[in-house]
């Protein structure tokens, strides 16, 4: 906006001054003040414009959408996994969702992965170990990809959040750098909820 007024101001400027037959010094001071506000606007525009983020460039994950759910949870938990997996997948980038809980995957959601069987690997098990959570903002980079091979194959981004004493979900997202510090935030707060509920499951 600010670039199109720019132009349009220093069109008008240069137009009012080819028809006028007679230029008093007032006139020529207010075409210089004219001028340089066009100019300040345009430079503006072209300012905002490099300032502004590209956002990242999204993908189709590959992989077909499924919803899998242990069949071994108490009612009350298989509702609330489906209410937070819902609510993970329709409010943020995340397009696939894992969660393992004392060395079973007991839900699957979104777009699933060629695996459905999840064996930890080093992030993984230090997530489980330390009870901190874990983001690869560009999973492409990471030699340790391989360990999520129950992702889909081209997934972006990963956040690997602990849950319960033994428990961790594991979110992919289609673009990397997406996931934001409320998205974080917010999704720390479900798993959360998750664990409190989860902790109800004692073998």
């Amino acid at each position: 906006m600010p670039i199109i007024v720019g132009i349009i101001g220093g069109t008008l400027l240069m137009v009012n001054r080819l028809f006028t037959p007679e230029l008093t010094p007032s006139q020529g001071r207010s075409d210089v003040l004219g001028v340089m506000i066009s100019a300040l606007l345009i430079l503006t525009g072209l300012l905002w414009q490099q300032i502004q983020p590209v956002p990242p460039e999204r993908v189709q994950l590959i992989g077909e959408e499924g919803f899998e759910l242990s069949d071994e949870l108490p009612d009350f938990v298989k509702t609330e996994l489906a209410w937070a997996s819902q609510l993970l997948l329709t409010n943020t980038v995340t397009r696939s969702l894992v969660i393992y809980h004392r060395g079973q995957v007991i839900l699957r959601r979104g777009i699933l992965g060629p695996k459905s069987e999840v064996k930890p690997g080093p992030i993984v098990q230090r997530v489980l170990d330390k009870g901190k959570p874990v983001y690869l903002v560009n999973l492409n980079i990471y030699p340790g990809k391989i360990e999520f091979d129950y992702l889909p194959e081209n997934t972006q981004g990963v956040i690997c959040q602990p849950l319960a004493e033994n428990g961790v979900m594991i979110l992919g997202a289609n673009a990397p750098r997406s996931y934001t510090k409320q998205d974080e935030a917010w999704i720390a707060g479900i798993a959360d909820k998750i664990g409190n509920s989860l902790d109800y499951i004692k073998s």
